[in-house]
């Protein structure tokens, strides 16, 4: 490690002690003090909404000639500050997911054996633009029982300050340590190399950001790593599609939010509706602002669409920018999605619950959805309070992490003087 590096590592390493330490006292805290510990936070947030909303126009200012999906990630409004504070009080009346007993068996020795729920310790959460993951990430730690240290990126720093001063306040109301929830005390890019390299001081790393910082952190981590690189969604509108629904969830799954990772990248339509209902749909998004990419057989359908080449159906947009196919069955549709997607989320409209079924079975991804928008993808509307991000990988947890993929477990044997022969 340079000179230069040192001080850095020395700051990294003195937070992360700091979090163990108040990771081993947060185990401990039984879920009352966790919870007013939350609803001090949400209270705070609201109190102090005005100097939030200042803090992320200074960003926002600071960061000039954002792209409008990126400026839509990182701007807060007092509708989102309000949904930060709801979604703390939301993960507070949630059950407490550590020291639940998982599961329970007895040996014919008579050993009882229970794998009990238990938090995962510290978590380095590096994340870019959107300064609410702050809140989301620092409730979801703390209800599981886990220390988090938080590394936004330099567009967010100032929101994410002012939202960090009000989870201290809820930490100090509750008696909890501060250092249960940490930010990075330096924007020096050295620091999340740092926590990179803290093998031994953090326990899990999870990135939420574009391509670029994931892949970064998936190359260089020496801990543990829980991530998804995109979100490269797809909607697929079956044979047997309710054209009303699939022209509701299409615009829904598109132009909601197009910055958010699920958003819907690519529309997949079959070959026997794709007559009569591409030019619909295409007419639908383009009033609300969005733009085509569009293989042959979509063109003659539609003739004023620009070409798609692959690099095209292998782009994760984040804009308002739509890949459109037209695929022969449930088959073509899934081949499809195997060779572009990033296994995060994918939906079928369709009436016929057989093709749905076959859809739903054939993917790879972490979610699946059938007649619903892919943009249903989110800790919150899964019913977690919040997330902490979207898992993709095939370990450990899958789609919106919560409160239980924030816990592992460890095991209790309760006997009655057995030994081993």
């Amino acid at each position: 490690m340079n000179a230069i590096a040192d001080p850095v590592a020395a700051l990294l390493e003195t937070a992360a002690q700091a979090a163990r330490a108040a990771a081993a006292d947060l185990a401990r805290a039984p879920r009352p003090v966790k919870d007013l510990a939350l609803r001090e936070a949400a209270r705070a947030l609201r109190a102090a909404a005005p100097a939030v909303l200042a803090a992320n126009e200074a960003d926002v200012a600071a960061a000039p000639g954002l792209s409008a999906a990126f400026r839509d990630r990182l701007a807060l409004t007092p509708a989102r500050i309000e949904a930060m504070a709801r979604g703390l009080e939301e993960v507070a009346e949630l059950p407490d997911p550590a020291g639940r007993v998982l599961s329970e068996w007895t040996r014919p020795n008579g050993l009882v054996i229970r794998r009990i729920a238990q938090p995962i310790g510290v978590i380095g959460m590096i994340f870019e633009s959107r300064p609410n993951v702050a809140a989301d990430a620092a409730a979801l730690c703390l209800k599981s029982g886990n220390a988090v240290i938080l590394r936004g990126g330099r567009e967010s720093l100032q929101s994410v300050a002012a939202i960090h001063a009000a989870m201290a306040a809820g930490l100090r109301a509750a008696g909890l340590p501060e250092a249960c929830v940490q930010v990075a005390p330096t924007a020096d890019r050295g620091f999340v190399g740092a926590m990179l390299r803290a093998a031994g001081l953090i326990d899990l790393i999870i990135p939420r950001g574009g391509k670029g910082l994931v892949t970064r952190v998936m190359e260089e981590a020496r801990v543990p790593v829980l991530a998804h690189a995109e979100g490269l969604c797809h909607t697929y509108v079956h044979a047997a599609a309710d054209p009303a629904m699939a022209r509701a969830i299409l615009a829904n799954a598109k132009m909601r939010r197009t910055g958010v990772c699920g958003a819907t990248e690519t529309l997949l339509i079959d070959a026997a509706v794709a007559p009569s209902l591409l030019p619909l749909l295409v007419a639908d998004l383009a009033a609300l602002g969005c733009d085509f990419r569009a293989d042959a057989a979509a063109r003659v359908l539609c003739p004023g669409l620009p070409a798609a080449t692959e690099a095209d159906f292998a782009t994760e947009w984040l804009d308002g920018i739509l890949s459109v196919a037209v695929v022969e069955g449930v088959p073509a549709a899934l081949a499809h999605i195997r060779r572009f997607g990033s296994e995060h989320t994918e939906a079928i409209v369709t009436e016929d619950a057989a093709a749905a079924t076959e859809f739903l079975n054939g993917l790879d991804s972490a979610v699946g959805l059938w007649n619903a928008s892919t943009q249903f993808c989110d800790g919150g509307e899964f019913g977690f309070g919040a997330e902490i991000g979207i898992a993709t990988g095939r370990l450990h947890a899958r789609g919106p992490v919560g409160l239980e993929q924030l816990c592992t477990y460890r095991y209790h044997v309760i006997g009655s003087g057995q030994v081993r022969p």
